[in-house]
């Protein structure tokens, strides 16, 4: 099995979803069933359960993903250092982002880099659904994540920015044209789910289960990334709720995206396993408090 066929494997066992793999990995769909359908034959038998509307691990794609696992992320770890020895380098930070601003946060990067130069610092998207999975098992050092965090084998670092909150409509919504809403129009028109249960606390802080005024906010399709909301909210079916930033990054000619006007700033900080915690860890969260949060 090649390196490529086992990161294919790896990442459907943990989406359970075959465009999200190929959108993830940046390959076709048509890719991904390949390389499942080759590793089958391999290994004789069924690594996934697939239906039109479901896909999961059999009892042997489990073990299969319980094996590769731990040896896929030592043989990575061992390409990493070899390359950072390369570099003059002698480890990795790496960082994951749940928003999509990484580049507002560029005044962070810069003085890490240039503060500690024996260190390579890396940038990575981390999805939403399953949030924490990441950081759990490894794959990244640092987590930017809306806060506040509860977790109790993580530790809560500097806040790295805040701000405004968005309602995202469709042109055609009757909220689209107005300057601003309030946050009690979620409880007219609800909002969108999360595709896997997310943290209760860590969901209402992001969006509330109830307004102000006591009225719950609906869920309503589930969404597993940020283009399954942008599609959903652009073709009418739903609104939603994200930080502002998202209006600069994402914009397109489907969604409006209107400013709420009656609830506190999101804020965003960096988290890390206590366990995990580090001299690089622990450097980038200096960077962070010496520079203050990024005004956005």
């Amino acid at each position: 099995m090649e390196l490529r066929d086992i990161e294919i494997f790896l990442t459907l066992a943990e989406e359970l979803h075959f465009t999200r793999t190929a959108e993830r990995l940046r390959v076709s769909p048509a890719r991904i069933s390949q390389a499942i359908r080759k590793q089958e034959r391999q290994v004789g038998a069924q690594l996934f359960a697939r239906t039109s509307r479901s896909v999961r691990l059999t009892a042997i794609g489990e073990q299969l993903y319980r094996d590769l696992r731990p040896a896929y992320r030592e043989l990575c770890a061992g390409l990493e250092r070899a390359r950072l020895a390369a570099q003059g380098k002698i480890d990795v930070l790496s960082v994951g982002m749940l928003p999509c601003n990484a580049y507002d946060l560029r005044p962070y990067w810069e003085a890490f880099r240039a503060r500690h130069p024996q260190w390579g610092l890396r940038i990575r998207h981390n999805p939403f659904i399953h949030p924490f999975e990441p950081l759990r098992n490894g794959d990244v050092d640092v987590l930017v994540s809306w806060l506040p965090i509860e977790e109790p084998d993580f530790t809560v670092g500097p806040v790295v920015f805040t701000e405004p909150r968005v309602l995202l409509a469709a042109p055609e919504h009757e909220l689209a044209a107005r300057s601003s809403v309030s946050i009690e129009a979620f409880g007219e028109f609800g909002a969108l789910s999360a595709a896997v249960p997310l943290p209760d606390y860590w969901e209402d802080a992001f969006i509330p289960f109830y307004t102000p005024s006591g009225r719950l906010i609906q869920r309503g399709p589930a969404v597993g990334q940020l283009d399954d909301i942008l599609t959903l909210v652009g073709t009418g079916e739903a609104v939603h709720h994200l930080g502002a930033h998202v209006a600069r990054y994402h914009a397109r000619p489907d969604v409006r995206f209107v400013p709420i006007d009656d609830v506190p700033r999101l804020r965003w900080g960096l988290i890390w396993r206590a366990e995990a915690e580090c001299e690089r860890i622990l450097a980038l969260a200096r960077v962070v408090r010496d520079l203050g949060p990024v005004a956005l």
